[in-house]
């Protein structure tokens, strides 16, 4: 739901030290139990490749500086994330004020980032990133958009942002832009010729398209036109709940049949009414995998890796962005300011594994939980952007 800078100034007011302030006392010790641990809880973590289709380092930052803390980084450790799809051209989302120059802004803030934390982060340009990543024991961040925004009227601005090591291409966000209709428009127009352009140029360029945000037309009329396979980064599925941010069986389907990717992300839009946990995540997962297959689901959180403490700033901070979203029009169903943004039960740096622990409790084999937590996306880009 939120742009990484958004997310980045949003957080830097919650200390993240746990969810146990949404509980009462009495429930603590619910969430402490869950506690990350030195060892991991699934037998096979340590050694798979695990990607978050959506999501940002940090969150656990406690003052205006806006600069990763060592809390962030302890927490990026803890995570277990071998890499994640990076939003950077947050300023804009929503609208074209200051799209391009936001999105510069955000890669040069990313870059300072990775400059100054080496040791802990590296930028995703190839494939075979991915495995240094692995090895290195560094997150790997691969710079997505989400949102064509940034391109104006002008597609030779594909050069400048690849250059700059933008891989990832979401077409629309929640409303219409030049590309198509995003998935809060009620015209559900589809796809443009402006956009049918762009998809080919992605393409020529060996770039992957990003359908989440996508009007249900908007994501057909892409997955028939892209010669290559795409993804829907982050999203959950409209046959467990009708929300316009969900995909319906069809739009997965079409996308999993060409070879794509769907992840499944924590937010409110996994349940009608009320707080999603972690059962409800699992819900989708296996809603997913049985129609798309096991090769082509995963998880894109669209949260922070740090776990986020519920505190009165929290809740305020919470409400304004809410109450912002929807005087823009960018809100859609379910956002509500009491709500959260995370799974509480998965309120946790780690979060990745435990998911791993409640598939492997379902019976689902190992080499399937692998695929899951970051296989399928791995193989997905190595399709997509080629050895």
């Amino acid at each position: 739901m939120n742009s990484v800078s958004s997310r980045r100034s949003f957080l830097s007011a919650a200390a993240a030290i746990g969810a146990a302030a949404m509980l009462p006392s009495s429930n603590r010790s619910v969430l402490a139990a869950t506690a990350p641990s030195s060892a991991p809880a699934w037998a096979g973590y340590t050694g798979t490749v695990v990607i978050d289709t959506l999501g940002s380092p940090g969150g656990a930052i406690d003052d205006d500086s806006n600069q990763l803390s060592a809390r962030d980084l302890d927490d990026v450790r803890k995570s277990g994330l071998t890499a994640l799809n990076l939003t950077v051209n947050a300023d804009g989302i929503g609208s074209y004020a200051r799209n391009f120059e936001g999105a510069i802004g955000e890669i040069a803030y990313w870059n300072a980032q990775i400059a100054a934390h080496s040791d802990a982060l590296m930028q995703v340009r190839r494939a075979a990133d991915i495995a240094e990543a692995k090895r290195s024991g560094r997150l790997g961040l691969i710079y997505g958009f989400q949102d064509a925004a940034p391109f104006g009227e002008s597609l030779d601005r594909l050069d400048t942002f690849w250059n700059l090591g933008v891989r990832i291409y979401q077409l629309t966000y929640n409303k219409r832009n030049l590309v198509g209709d995003g998935c809060l428009e009620p015209a559900n127009a589809g796809i443009s010729a402006f956009g049918r352009k762009l998809v080919e140029k992605l393409n020529e360029r060996k770039a992957l398209v990003d359908l989440a945000h996508a009007g249900e037309r908007t994501t057909l009329d892409a997955a028939a036109a892209s010669k290559a396979p795409i993804a829907i980064s982050h999203t959950g599925c409209s046959a467990i709940n009708p929300n316009p941010r969900n995909k319906t069986d069809n739009e997965l389907k079409q996308v999993a049949d060409k070879g794509g990717y769907v992840g499944i992300y924590l937010m409110p839009f996994l349940r009608g009414k009320g707080q999603p946990m972690a059962a409800d995540l699992i819900a989708h997962l296996e809603h997913a995998i049985d129609v798309c297959g096991e090769d082509h689901v995963g998880i894109g959180t669209d949260g922070s890796i740090s776990p986020i403490a519920v505190t009165p700033e929290f809740k305020k901070k919470f409400a304004d962005e809410i109450a912002d979203r929807r005087k823009r029009g960018i809100s859609a169903p379910g956002e509500d300011p009491n709500v959260y943004t995370f799974i509480p039960d998965l309120n946790r740096a780690d979060r990745f594994d435990r998911i791993a622990e409640l598939l492997a409790a379902r019976k689902h084999p190992d080499a399937c939980i692998a695929k899951i937590l970051g296989g399928n996306f791995a193989r997905l880009l190595n399709d997509v952007w080629g050895a």
